[in-house]
């Protein structure tokens, strides 16, 4: 893409994620990404009326009188943007690609952090990590994140195992992962469980309606796009579009199941509908848990 239309779509994204983040906020949803927990701070002497449960016995016994935990609010938040890049993303009949929805995606809850002034990650993957930018804070480096997204091009297809098994590793502080995907893969649960038993795992399934209905169109030629094997068939085919909608059913019923042991929450992200209700409905729902 020309540096020129690149930068004037990463404006436009930005224009239309602010205002989406009003809409996100006006939802009740302040401290979405705030107070996720308490982090260590130092230890002071036992007064009474302190928890008895906070008393570090290791420093008492070492220097013969009470000593306390003291803990304070957990603020300062990192918030990782994981996009699937591979070539599935590139679908899509309802006016916007998967890919495209998915960069919209991470402007909005990029800003939403931005605002909050924690750290916005990002990594693109398919097969392997293509790309990976570590966190930082500000615009100016959320709008080189948007960049990226936007002008990242891939031929590959979809293991995103990998890809877990790659940030597990390399993300040092537990992060809020907002995980952006299709999930046309068959996952592996020990990655899920592994990376969400470190971090706070979301994932942001992406689905277009021509991916669970075949449109009635005749005679058409369908292309997977992760293997380029084309073939010819008929649309209008009643056994065809029954055999089209269950493996559809299937693919996403195991991705869902993998998931779930890892108790990673999935929002379920259409092509065909506003986004903003569904990021809402389950922001609110995390605050009612009292995770936010």
């Amino acid at each position: 893409m020309a540096t020129q239309d690149l930068l004037k779509k990463v404006r436009r994204l930005e224009i239309r994620s602010r205002r989406l983040v009003e809409d996100l906020f006006s939802g009740g949803t302040e401290s979405v990404f705030k107070g996720r927990g308490v982090e260590f701070e130092e230890v002071r002497p036992y007064v009474p009326g302190d928890e008895v449960r906070d008393i570090d016995w290791n420093v008492t016994a070492r220097l013969g009188h009470a000593y306390v935990k003291r803990f304070v609010e957990e603020r300062e938040l990192t918030v990782m943007l994981v996009v699937d890049v591979s070539r599935s993303m590139l679908f899509g009949t309802r006016g916007q690609e998967k890919r495209e929805l998915a960069a919209e995606l991470c402007a909005v809850l990029g800003f939403a952090a931005v605002r909050q002034n924690d750290r916005v990650g990002m990594a693109l993957v398919s097969d392997q990590v293509e790309h990976f930018v570590p966190p930082a804070r500000g615009r100016v480096h959320l709008l080189r994140i948007l960049r990226d997204v936007l002008d990242h091009e891939s031929a590959r297809g979809t293991r995103l195992g990998a890809a877990a098994r790659f940030l597990t590793r390399t993300l040092k502080r537990r992060s809020l992962v907002f995980w952006i995907s299709d999930f046309e893969d068959r996952l592996d649960a020990h990655d899920w469980r592994v990376m969400a038993g470190r971090h706070e795992l979301t994932a942001l399934a992406v689905h277009d309606p021509a991916d669970e209905q075949l449109p009635r169109a005749g005679w058409v030629m369908l292309e997977d796009l992760e293997t380029g094997k084309r073939r010819l068939v008929d649309s209008n085919s009643e056994a065809l579009r029954r055999l089209y909608a269950a493996g559809a059913r299937e693919r996403r019923r195991t991705a869902h199941a993998a998931l779930a042991q890892a108790l990673c929450p999935v929002v379920e992200i259409r092509t065909d509908k506003p986004y903003i209700p569904a990021l809402v409905r389950f922001f609110q729902h995390r605050k009612r848990r009292g995770v936010a």
